[in-house]
């Protein structure tokens, strides 16, 4: 039971807030800011890249069409005969 009640003296020390004029953005953070955009650009560019890429070798043939899944078009209700 000790521990609990040391506990909330040693988090005041810890935990200072610091001054305003203390904590501003950098020029670091926004260049990590501007590369992860630019990462996320060229994974894009890159996947639509290869997704042609895999459109032109099915179009071209080398896949076995076997392997494709057969396309269902949805069932029509049967028309009722008018009485």
């Amino acid at each position: 039971m000790q521990v609990l009640t040391v506990l909330p003296q040693v988090l005041s020390f810890v935990d200072e807030v610091p001054e305003a004029n203390d904590v501003k953005a950098g020029w670091v953070g926004f260049a990590i800011f501007i590369g992860l955009i630019l990462a996320v650009a060229f994974l894009g560019w890159s996947l639509v890249k290869q997704l042609r890429k895999v459109d032109a070798a099915e179009d071209a043939g080398l896949y076995d069409p076997s392997d494709r899944k057969p396309v269902q078009m949805p069932e029509q209700a049967p028309e009722r005969p008018q009485s």
